[in-house]
């Protein structure tokens, strides 16, 4: 997961990040070679949790822990605003949205900040690996955040894809306006909200954790054209690696 700026926050509970839309990290970090990310806990004191972290995501998500349906919360989804703007921030594309939208999940609201992508997938599914990720970022009031996730099989044209596509800019830090309204970003969500869950981290620096992972059993469509435009925007792959699950449960 994609944050433009960090600041952690420390709470009797744990540590949280909040998300800062307009900021830029001081330390420059990438994919590949002495920036990639086994090396991301090296490049700064901040991003010790991405070497020293015991809850790191992404995952290779397994079945470990079968509870009914009927008694795994339901998301409450409140996604009511538009999105405001696209932008390449030189890791990813990411698209912001006007105040409005939120979840909610464990009696706490999550605000939906933004969206973004990955590719290839950074979650797996039993081994399998995705052409594309969609992390939607919330925080909450106390600065915790959820992130839910939707995973694309290579298929039919995403017709939400496309107008994000269209839009985004080529070059890093360039930032357009993007109109998508609230009923198509609700559409964006599969009709089948059930979803895996896992405690982990942010996916790029600082990695901080204390992070609710949620991803969507279901899966959406890309066409593979898509996702080479993607790529040939972003010049490489844009996923971190699989991180040791070690003691944690995915609930599903």
């Amino acid at each position: 997961m994609k944050l433009n700026k960090i600041l952690v926050m420390s709470t009797s509970a744990a540590l949280f990040a909040t998300v800062l839309l307009a900021g830029t990290q001081t330390t420059h970090w990438g994919y590949s070679g002495h920036e990639g990310p086994e090396h991301w806990g090296e490049l700064e004191s901040d991003n010790v949790m991405c070497k020293l972290g015991h809850n790191q995501s992404p995952i290779n998500i397994k079945k470990s822990v079968e509870i009914d349906a009927t008694n795994l919360e339901k998301i409450e989804f409140h996604y009511d605003s538009a999105t405001t703007e696209v932008l390449n921030n030189g890791h990813t594309i990411q698209v912001n949205l006007e105040a409005g939208s939120s979840m909610k999940i464990d009696g706490k609201v999550f605000v939906l900040k933004q969206f973004h992508f990955h590719t290839p997938s950074e979650n797996i599914v039993e081994g399998k690996s995705f052409p594309l990720e969609a992390h939607m970022v919330h925080v909450a009031e106390d600065g915790s955040l959820a992130v839910i996730a939707i995973l694309f099989e290579n298929g039919n044209e995403n017709s939400l894809l496309k107008k994000v596509w269209e839009k985004m800019p080529h070059k890093s830090d360039e930032k357009v306006a993007l109109a998508i309204s609230a009923q198509e970003i609700s559409e964006f969500l599969p009709k089948d909200k059930e979803y895996y869950r896992f405690e982990g981290s942010l996916t790029t620096p600082p990695c901080s954790e204390g992070v609710i992972w949620l991803v969507f059993k279901a899966y959406d469509t890309v066409s593979p054209a898509q996702v080479k435009e993607f790529l040939n925007v972003m010049h490489h792959p844009n996923n971190r690696p699989v991180q040791d699950i070690g003691a944690r449960k995915v609930i599903n």
